[in-house]
């Protein structure tokens, strides 16, 4: 079963459709990849299907239930986990203490979870006292990624996650980003590193001022003579 999808996604913000009739969708265990030229609506279509943004037209289901008209937090405790560009982590608290935070919808122990944190992203666990705004810029988006985990998500989304990180650091990102979709989660997430992106894609989809172009394997979208030249510089 798809674990989330939005179908014919239409709504903007104030009286203007940025997205019109576009769909998005992402399988368990997949990593599904957004992108586009500036403008083109990646970020507004993943943050209309985790309800932040009132759709006009269309439905986002989850695990084949309906959550359309469901406010984020809903979303999170059905298992939707969302990571933004920038202010995703508390500067003032420590590193754990992030992690803790994101355990908060919970009612059980979630110390083993926080474990499992650790072993994906090592150096959280060397910087597990240290605060958050003393951390580079890559390490955290890793507390980010690894908050949201915390809510032990069934879909994770992503939303330019390697911006303004070095391209040792968003390598090493993606690898992490990899690993966790082995685990089963689904991944959607918008990039504005289409190529790098793509390279690690199960699926892709270039949006075009709020409308789908183009719809097909990150593979095949990379290999595609039009897509290449279009949106990958070549």
């Amino acid at each position: 079963m798809t674990a989330l999808v939005g179908t014919a996604m239409t709504g903007g913000y104030g009286g203007a459709d940025i997205l019109k009739g576009c769909t998005i969708a992402v399988e368990a265990g997949e990593i599904a990849v957004i992108v586009g030229p500036n403008g083109a609506g990646k970020s507004t279509a993943m943050k209309a299907m985790f309800g932040m943004l009132d759709l006009r037209a269309g439905t986002v289901l989850l695990n084949g239930d309906d959550i359309s008209d469901l406010p984020p937090q809903q979303r999170v405790r059905r298992g939707m986990g969302f990571v933004p560009q920038t202010q995703n982590v508390f500067t003032s608290m420590t590193v754990e203490e992030n992690l803790q935070m994101g355990g908060f919808i919970r009612g059980d122990d979630f110390s083993g979870t926080i474990e499992e944190i650790y072993r994906l992203f090592p150096v959280l666990r060397e910087k597990r006292a240290q605060p958050a705004g003393e951390l580079s810029g890559g390490q955290r988006q890793q507390v980010a990624v690894g908050r949201a985990l915390m809510t032990q998500p069934k879909v994770l989304m992503l939303d330019e996650p390697t911006a303004g990180v070095s391209p040792i650091v968003m390598g090493e990102l993606f690898d992490r980003i990899i690993d966790v979709a082995q685990t089963g989660i689904a991944i959607l997430m918008v990039e504005q590193n289409a190529k790098q992106a793509l390279q690690i894609a199960d699926r892709g989809y270039v949006l075009v001022q709020g409308e789908n172009r183009y719809t097909d394997s990150g593979a095949a979208l990379l290999a595609n003579p039009d897509v290449r030249r279009a949106f990958l510089g070549g």
